[in-house]
């Protein structure tokens, strides 16, 4: 898939009489409700990570749940970076995260983003066709780096990186 932004740019680019700011909205709002699927394939795909994993997973979320806007801000904060969005709503199912919040900021920070990208949309789309020229593998590797992604966040000890602040890896076991 291309990336959301650049199909709301096609649409501007094809209906310039639309509103940069109606389109970001309309494109945050349906990014989110695909976020909140990957939350719920990720709750559904907790029955096949281990007992360990399960309890290291339950850790961060108890953490992140401690303080009232920590998931609004990471998602906040990760929504306006160009990282692959797809690991931190997944892993948020993984552990079971029922927090608002984290959908909240997800939707901020994508309308800030989308209307950027819209708005300049003649200075910046040229620049990043040019990087995804070849199509399949650009979207091969976004895709790789997302999968790996959440493995690496899955295999993190988080109990001993939140309690001891020291990084531990655990070995993924496959039921």
């Amino acid at each position: 898939m291309p990336p959301s932004w650049m199909i709301l740019d096609s649409i501007h680019s094809l209906y310039p009489s639309l509103d940069p700011l109606f389109l970001s909205l309309i494109g945050a709002t349906s990014s989110t409700i695909g976020r909140y699927v990957l939350t719920y394939i990720g709750h559904i795909s907790r029955k096949f990570i281990s007992e360990d994993r399960k309890t290291s997973l339950e850790s961060i979320r108890i953490y992140l749940e401690n303080k009232k806007f920590r998931y609004l801000i990471i998602s906040l904060i990760f929504s306006l970076t160009p990282l692959p969005s797809n690991m931190l709503f997944i892993s948020a199912g993984i552990m079971k995260s029922r927090n608002w919040g984290l959908f909240c900021g997800f939707w901020i920070g994508r309308c800030i983003t989308y209307f950027i990208m819209i708005y300049f949309s003649h200075i910046i789309f040229k620049p990043f066709i040019e990087i995804f020229s070849s199509q399949l593998l650009g979207v091969l590797l976004i895709d790789l780096f997302g999968v790996l992604s959440i493995i690496l966040f899955a295999c993190i000890d988080w109990q001993k990186l939140l309690i001891e602040k020291k990084i531990r890896f655990i070995k993924p076991k496959l039921k």
